[in-house]
């Protein structure tokens, strides 16, 4: 057998807006970690206000990217259920496990979480190392398209848990980017009814061969409230990530309903308490998604065929044009860029 590769192409973010294709050695995998030989990768909303600078904590160089997928290409000591050749999922934010909020079963909050491609070394690169326990075992009926959009679909998963409705229940999807459209895939599968909205018809257009009810996408705050109350809109869920977002959706949503915050704005929101307070909304928040449970949860829902999370991807790049895969992804008419990493290994 040749030998392996002892440098790799990594994506470094080195400033704002600049990040380039550099040689960097391949990592190894210590005890309990695993090596893994990216096959794709796709492009998050998180990744693009990383790029842009909206992150001013964040420490450079770093790799970017935390949606991958690849096959197993060494296992480090203590690694016992999985083996080299084995295509993975990426869970990517590892939680301690023994904070205050992960003894709740709140792990999405960890105050310990690490969080590869912001925190730590990313997967924007030929191969990446992660702890073993969040390398998931990927099914053969589970495509790469669907697969590579496991962790978004796992985010969208958590997001919908959040509110209390429930199917049967109408709600409403303020962004459909990524999150906004499997938030509408999911629920209406599950047996929502969904009535969805962004600034840019085709992605409205999109939501509804989702099956969700449309909204006009010049629609005004006063059409989407009468819109709502007409339908009886349980719960709102905020996707856009756009401080007027929340505004709208605050201000729009029925008396009585919930509004579930999914977007990171870095700006603020303008909400009048005494309007939220007379209206009864109630306000909830969610970020990314419980371990090990949403991820299994995701994993079952698409391996059964129930979910087909793939068909969000709207465009393919080859990982040579990461950067200008990353321009694209800044001009908001995307809802998922995926670059292919290489080909499948041969055994």
């Amino acid at each position: 057998m040749p030998d392996k590769p002892t440098s790799m192409r990594a994506g470094v973010l080195t400033a704002p807006r600049s990040l380039d294709l550099q040689p960097r050695p391949v990592p190894e995998p210590g005890p309990g970690e695993v090596r893994i030989r990216m096959k794709a990768v796709g492009i998050c909303g998180s990744d693009v206000s990383l790029f842009q600078g909206h992150r001013p904590d964040l420490s450079f160089p770093l790799i970017l990217g935390h949606e991958g997928i690849g096959y197993i290409d060494k296992t480090g000591p203590e690694v016992r259920h999985l083996r080299p050749g084995d295509r993975v999922v990426i869970e990517p934010n590892y939680p301690c496990g023994h904070c205050a909020y992960c003894w709740q079963g709140r792990s999405n909050i960890c105050e310990n979480k690490r969080i590869i491609g912001v925190l730590e070394t990313g997967c924007f690169a030929d191969y990446a190392v992660v702890p073993a326990s969040f390398a998931w075992r990927l099914p053969d009926t589970i495509t790469d398209d669907d697969a590579v959009v496991i962790e978004p679909t796992a985010v969208a998963l958590h997001t919908l848990y959040t509110s209390p409705a429930r199917p049967g229940d109408t709600i409403a999807v303020i962004g459909l980017g990524a999150i906004g459209l499997l938030v509408t895939h999911l629920a209406q599968r599950m047996g929502y009814t969904v009535l969805a909205y962004d600034r840019v018809p085709e992605k409205v257009a999109q939501a509804q061969a989702f099956g969700a009810i449309p909204m006009a996408a010049v629609a005004t705050t006063a059409q989407l409230s009468a819109s709502w109350k007409e339908a009886r809109v349980h719960t709102v869920f905020e996707c856009a990530g756009a401080a007027a977002a929340l505004s709208m959706a605050v201000e729009a949503a029925p008396r009585g309903a919930h509004v579930v915050v999914a977007g990171l704005s870095d700006k603020p929101s303008t909400v009048t308490e005494f309007g939220m307070n007379r209206q009864g909304i109630t306000l909830l928040t969610s970020i990314i998604y419980q371990h090990p449970v949403d991820f299994r949860r995701t994993i079952e829902l698409i391996a059964s065929g129930f979910l087909k999370p793939g068909r969000i991807i709207s465009a393919r790049k080859p990982f040579d044009e990461l950067a200008s895969a990353l321009d694209m992804a800044c001009g908001g008419t995307h809802t998922k860029i995926v670059l292919t990493v290489a080909l499948a290994p041969t055994r």
